[in-house]
Order: C-alpha cells, then sequence, then structure tokens
C-alpha cells in the first residue's frame, strides 16, 4: 500500500509539474463533464463506487468545503484535495468529471465515494454501487 500511494503521489507530482504550463480550469466545484484537461500519467484505478448525501449536505468536507449534492464532487482516500478525475460507470459507459474535496470511503472494497449529482449522471443513484474505472485528469 505505501509502494503504490508513493508511486501515485511522485506521478501526480510529475504531472502537475507539465500541467502548470497550461492554462487553469474552470468551473470551480462545478466541474462539467465536457472539460478538455489531459490525463495524468497514472494508470485509471478501476473498483466500487458508492454515493453519499443527506445528513452531509450543508457540513463540511475535508478541505474546508461545504458539501452539496447538487456539485460534481468526491471523496477518495488518497488523491490530494482538489483533484480532478472522470469516473465513468462501466456497466452503461456513462462519466462525469468530479473534484476530490473530502476523505472517503470508509467502507472496504470501495474506491470513491461521490456526491448526488455525480451518482444521477453515472445513472447508479438506484442501485447505491457501481463499478467505475477513475481517471486522475488535474489538480486544481
Amino acid at each position: 500500500m505505501r509502494v503504490l500511494r508513493s508511486r501515485l503521489f511522485a506521478a501526480l507530482a510529475a504531472g502537475l509539474l507539465s500541467a502548470m504550463a497550461q492554462p487553469a480550469l474552470a468551473g470551480g466545484t462545478d466541474a462539467s463533464p465536457e472539460m478538455q484537461v489531459a490525463a495524468l500519467p497514472l494508470p485509471p484505478m478501476k473498483g466500487i463506487a458508492s454515493w453519499y448525501g443527506g445528513r452531509h449536505a450543508g457540513r463540511p468536507t475535508a478541505s474546508g468545503e461545504i458539501h452539496s449534492p447538487h456539485l460534481r464532487t468526491a471523496a477518495h482516500r488518497d488523491l490530494p484535495l482538489g483533484t480532478f478525475v472522470r469516473v465513468t460507470n462501466l456497466k452503461n459507459g456513462r462519466s462525469c468529471v468530479v473534484k476530490v474535496n473530502d476523505r472517503g470511503p470508509y467502507v472496504a472494497g470501495r474506491i470513491i465515494d461521490l456526491s448526488e449529482r455525480a451518482a444521477r449522471d453515472l445513472a447508479m443513484l438506484n442501485d447505491g454501487l457501481a463499478t467505475v474505472r477513475v481517471e486522475v485528469l488535474s489538480h486544481e
């Protein structure tokens, strides 16, 4: 696990250095799927995504932002806060770009927790869980 984290952070740092020469991302915390951003040289992650809302709405996230179920945001255990990732539902091919602004998920076997808006974009609200691919795009 430590080796994976070390490689992840090293690759992310290398990608950030090359991305610094490009224009900053627009759109704030409501990252739209139409954003044209190049993927950083990190291997995609595959696993189970869940979504969270309800009692989290209006409460601060790990980044200090207030959680809104209406924005495309996510919780991830290891990626730096402010990282933008593309999440693709492997069952139906739908994808969206989200900003990591919280920590989690805290359930074994899950790789990312999505806001209600992102879960709706991926058509996974009813199921609650989905097998997804997560691709790191850039850092805020």
